[in-house]
């Protein structure tokens, strides 16, 4: 992974653009690590694991039930109090 600065970032944007879409460019400002530059593709892609994630855990809780009416409003209540 290469890592620039932000300036670098600036002056030599379009390099930096094409070199984003073969590894992950990392930007950094004042030592900090403040941003990465990837490819389209490598988004997509962790988009579709993210997704994926996500959809699992659905698929769980509703496995495992769902709390009804009642058991919800005291939940919300109790959190309501502790609150206050």
């Amino acid at each position: 992974m290469k890592t620039i600065t932000a300036t670098e970032a600036k002056t030599k944007f379009g390099l930096y653009l094409d070199m984003s879409r073969t590894e992950p460019v990392t930007i950094e400002k004042s030592g900090r690590d403040i941003a990465v530059m990837i490819s389209i593709e490598e988004y997509r892609r962790f988009r579709a694991l993210e997704d994926a994630y996500w959809l699992d855990r659905a698929k769980q809780a509703i496995a495992g039930g769902f709390v009804g009416h009642e058991e919800s409003m005291k939940l919300i209540q109790g959190r309501l109090d502790a609150d206050a």
